[in-house]
């Protein structure tokens, strides 16, 4: 079945993420329809504007604005009504909704203040700093300055997890659990929250079976080796594997996070939210 392909414009002021997630979120719910997503970000001049009111007009399709400013918000809205193309400002909206909730006038805004330079800005920086000297199992001795410790087998998401929760400002920390080989002392000498991630054998055979092949890529296997007679993708093995590293969270209390059908976004989200609960003393530990 071919799809209505349907152009939408995301004009913004700052870089478009909140634009660009809202209509990342709104796509699965139009499974017959094609959007030509186009960007219009940094529109902060009228020069800027009239681009993006051209590129509207050549491409006729709906429009979803988060300008801060309100005399580029005017003028863009002007344009629309004369060129024919709908408009929904997104910012005005929900600033509306939030000032009828909370009984405030909201003041004018700037446009990007929502990624000022400030403290969370570097707080940003120094959880990424963190997790890149802290990627599987590195520089354990410095565990007690993480805000999360991750633990899984290999290929279970622990490093890119951790680098989404570092976009978040949260110091991430991730050591990998391997059957028979010593964890380092410190994960349970400290007192940084620490959670499993665990997944569905055949889902971690096939990421651990891509991953294999990618490595062998180009190269010539040596007589009498092959992918799939090795443990790390046997079926039987693998099982064990996760089994035992499930055993393992269970014993020292740690909660266990399921990935298999998690995006990396989710899968942060209920990191995100086992931290929460420890933190107001609910939930698990």
């Amino acid at each position: 079945m071919t799809k209505r392909s349907i152009y939408l414009h995301l004009v913004s002021g700052g870089i478009g993420q909140t634009l660009d997630s809202l209509a990342k979120a709104c796509d699965p719910h139009f499974p017959d329809v094609k959007f030509q997503v186009r960007h219009w970000n940094l529109v902060r001049t009228r020069m800027q504007l009239r681009r993006v009111i051209s590129g509207v007009a050549s491409e006729p399709g709906p429009v979803l604005s988060s300008l801060a400013d309100s005399d580029l918000q005017k003028e863009l809205e002007e344009n629309c009504i004369r060129i024919g193309a709908q408009l929904l400002d997104v910012m005005n909206n929900t600033l509306e909704f939030l000032e009828g909730v909370t009984g405030t006038e909201a003041s004018d805004g700037e446009a990007g203040a929502q990624y000022i330079m400030d403290a969370n800005y570097y707080r940003r920086i120094d959880a990424m700093h963190y997790v890149i000297e802290h990627d599987d199992g590195q520089q354990t001795r410095e565990l007690r300055e993480a805000d999360v410790v991750l633990v899984g087998v290999s290929r279970a998401s622990k490093t890119p997890t951790c680098f989404y929760l570092a976009n978040k400002g949260i110091k991430a920390a991730n050591i990998p659990l391997v059957p028979d080989t010593p964890l380092p002392p410190e994960l349970f000498e400290t007192s940084v929250p620490v959670i499993g991630l665990t997944i569905a054998p055949d889902a971690l055979i096939e990421i651990r079976r891509t991953r294999l092949n990618a490595m062998v890529a180009g190269k010539q296997h040596t007589a009498g080796t092959s992918l799939t007679r090795t443990s790390y993708i046997d079926p039987e093995e693998v099982e064990a594997e996760l089994l035992w590293a499930k055993r393992l969270c269970a014993r020292h209390g740690w909660p266990v996070i399921d990935v298999t059908r998690r995006s990396i976004e989710e899968t942060s989200a209920a990191v995100l939210d086992i931290l929460e609960h420890r933190k107001n003393g609910v939930g698990p530990a």
